[in-house]
């Protein structure tokens, strides 16, 4: 029987600006996956809802301000690490205040969607790829 791995719920966000183009951030050295490009987001802390957690997390790591009625759920990623579980609910966003800037250290990259598969990502954010493609 194999061992349980705990679950960890996080959150990512396609924000998606007038171009169409899509923001990736590639994760700093010192993190797990580093150099690898995922949509931006994070862990929801204790008895945080998941668009109080992204709009939280668009602030920490972007610094912008998003109402989180702006937020439409687009799919989710359930992928077996060999540690843990992700379950990633990914939201789509194309309103938001301010402008956008690497506040933790990663690169930002705004990419049209045909070069969405040309940047490395985490196996848990390959997949939404194509679900991303059908809307834009």
């Amino acid at each position: 029987m194999s061992a349980t791995r705990p679950l960890l719920i996080v959150v990512a966000c396609a924000l998606v600006d007038a171009d169409g183009r899509v923001l990736l951030a590639r994760r700093p050295e010192g993190k797990p996956m580093a150099g690898l490009w995922e949509f931006p987001g994070g862990k929801l802390r204790d008895g945080e809802t998941p668009e109080r957690a992204m709009v939280r997390e668009l602030a920490e790591e972007l610094g912008i301000g998003v109402d989180p009625a702006c937020l439409a759920p687009l799919t989710f990623a359930s992928h077996a690490y060999d540690d843990f579980h992700l379950l990633m609910p990914l939201y789509i966003c194309r309103k938001w205040q301010g402008r956008v800037r690497p506040l933790e250290g990663q690169e930002l990259a705004w990419v049209r969607k045909q070069r969405l598969r040309h940047y490395p990502m985490p196996p848990a954010d390959e997949p939404l790829i194509a679900h991303l493609l059908d809307v834009l």
